[in-house]
């Protein structure tokens, strides 16, 4: 439990300080990436490229902008582990701000599962965009 604690909290430590290199050396090689909604980013990836892809694209969407902070103590069962977070970006004067669950599900020392839950699901599809 310490272990699985310890990764995610390393996880969400690289994002926030836009530290994706870290964030991505974290999954395993046939990681799988669950993004919710009907938007551009939205559907299931199914390797480490594709993940990495998909922070990229992010990345590249917000202009930089995106922020990540911890909203609460991650909650963990077994090899899985519930993140309150709070994310915002911004792209092309538009503004996106809102809560959500990052659960992970980790093996040994590596995230072989994200699935993504936001709390205002269309205004996030609003903002990536189709």
């Amino acid at each position: 439990m310490d272990t699985t604690r310890a990764l995610a909290r390393k996880y969400v430590d690289a994002l926030s300080a836009k530290d994706f290199a870290t964030a991505g050396a974290l999954f395993t090689d046939d990681a799988v990436w669950h993004q919710p909604g009907n938007n551009r980013l939205s559907g299931t990836d199914h390797d480490r490229t594709e993940v990495d892809q998909v922070i990229d694209a992010t990345t590249i969407i917000n202009e930089g902008t995106f922020e990540l902070a911890v909203t609460g103590a991650p909650m963990v069962n077994g090899t899985m582990v519930a993140i309150p977070v709070h994310f915002s970006a911004q792209r092309d004067g538009t503004k996106l701000a809102q809560g959500g669950i990052d659960v992970l599900r980790i093996e040994g020392d590596r995230i072989v599962e994200v699935w993504l839950f936001s709390t205002a699901q269309d205004a996030e599809d609003a903002f990536w965009g189709h």
